[in-house]
């Protein structure tokens, strides 16, 4: 249906919530590219490419794009959510426990100055994906990238144990692969629901498949309570809610299967804990990380207590003299980054709950939207819980996890402003109330949608 505003047709909305004639068609493209070069890192495994900053590279074009377009963009930099500031303030707070560094300055500060590009690619992807259509396909851009680079580390790793340095870069370690693949299989799940084709269920089914297979090949402690987790929300949303019971047995049996096939050598580690149950080397090595990562624990919160404004990104590893991470990204961003910006990190998170259970409020037709809707609150809680076994802090992929939300409940927002537009033309626009000091994407407890039966209260009610 065509909205008119001042007599100038808005650009029409198909059932699917696909915007046709969207802008920043350029800037949506290089920040599709960006996704699919730090999901793929083909720097890291295809040669030659590693002389390239594909990253930076395609970020930057992607943030040109967005300025030159900005005047035909429906958001603006103002419209940012509150989580996208505290996302700046954490930044902004490693930087300065960087300067404070007793450790090591320069690394933290350049780590840091990497870290960043998260952010910009935050922003983009709030301003740039303005439709379902679009966030739909940066979702799969991302599942079916890591769909690809898992077979890829399936096929080389064969000889390597735990798939250990199959590929460089964020998938070098087996417990980040690992992360990495139960971050993205509920999204997996969600395109298997919701797609017709057979053939294309097939070839979902398939990638989650090989996906819980490399799990299970990582022998990843933390990754398989993540996955466990993570299932039981995914069968809880889209099995028991969305009545399809089927789905809890068919998943029993498969976890069961690559259980009898590859599990093994997970449940040794998982037994090597207690030292009574090292029998071999690999047992043995198992239970000795068991053992330094809980060391590090009470390392880094003594280092949290000694230095509450942090010793900088990636100073950990050499303050506690092991080279290696704390396993919990909350103590591992609390250390390197203090106090602040540990309550900054839940804030940020926090806001993707809020997100979805404001989104859940603002009635929908589309049954994916509901669907992906789940698939998010999936990868977060995964997250949340995940995080108590990983240095995960600044991987993007959580990150990104909350941009999504917050895209989602943006469009809810303006689905529902459109529609009072078209029933009250006394509405007034999007840049009027910008013109005079409403912000309509500032969210808090104040921000619920209201009724559409009483538009007044909505531009009384958000800040």
């Amino acid at each position: 249906m065509a909205i008119l505003r001042k007599g100038v047709p808005v650009a029409k909305t198909s059932q699917r919530g696909t915007l046709k004639g969207e802008p920043l068609g350029g800037a949506f493209f290089w920040l599709s590219v960006f996704y699919v070069v730090y999901c793929v890192r083909p720097e890291d495994w295809i040669p030659g490419l590693g002389y390239l900053p594909l990253a930076k590279i395609s970020t930057v074009l992607a943030l040109l794009a967005l300025l030159m377009s900005v005047a035909r963009s429906k958001r603006r930099f103002v419209d940012l959510p509150r989580e996208a500031f505290y996302f700046l303030a954490i930044i902004l707070l490693l930087f300065i426990s960087a300067f404070l560094s007793p450790v090591w300055k320069g690394g933290a500060f350049y780590g840091t100055l990497d870290f960043g590009k998260a952010f910009i690619a935050w922003v983009l992807t709030f301003l740039v994906i303005t439709s379902f259509a679009r966030l739909k396909r940066i979702i799969f851009l991302q599942s079916a990238s890591v769909a690809v680079i898992t077979l890829v580390s399936v096929l080389k790793g064969s000889s390597h144990p735990r798939l250990e340095g199959v590929i460089g870069g964020i998938y070098s370690n087996p417990n980040d692969l690992a992360f990495a693949i139960v971050l993205c299989l509920p999204f997996c799940f969600a395109f298997l629901l919701s797609t017709r084709s057979l053939a294309r269920k097939a070839a979902w089914g398939m990638s989650m498949l090989v996906m819980c297979a490399a799990l299970f090949m990582t022998a990843s402690r933390g990754g398989f309570i993540t996955l466990l987790v993570t299932g039981a929300v995914c069968l809880w949303v889209f099995g028991i809610k969305g009545k399809r019971v089927h789905l809890i047995a068919a998943a029993a049996v498969v976890v069961m299967m690559l259980a009898a096939v590859g599990g093994g050598r997970l449940k040794d580690r998982f037994f090597a804990i207690s030292e009574n149950n090292v029998n071999n080397g690999l047992e043995e090595s198992a239970h000795d990380s068991y053992e330094e990562r809980r060391q590090m624990i009470f390392q880094s919160i003594q280092v949290v207590a000694r230095y509450p404004w942090g010793i900088g990104l990636g100073n950990f590893a050499v303050y506690s003299g092991t080279w290696h991470d704390v396993h919990v990204a909350y103590l591992q961003i609390a250390a390197e980054g203090g106090i602040v910006t540990l309550v900054l990190y839940l804030l940020f998170f926090a806001r993707g709950f809020h997100n979805l259970r404001q989104r859940r409020r603002t009635p929908s037709d589309d049954p994916e939207i509901e669907m992906f809707s789940g698939a998010l609150y999936a990868t977060l809680i995964g997250f949340i819980v995940g995080a108590f076994f990983a240095p995960e802090a600044y991987q993007y992929f959580p990150y990104f996890a909350v941009a999504y939300t917050s895209v989602l409940f943006a469009i809810a927002r303006e689905k529902e402003l459109s529609e009072i537009s078209a029933a009250d033309p006394q509405t007034p626009s999007t840049r009027e109330r910008r013109a005079g000091g409403f912000t309509p994407f500032r969210g808090g407890p104040s921000s619920r949608i209201p009724s559409l039966r009483t538009p007044n209260a909505l531009f009384r009610n958000w800040r």
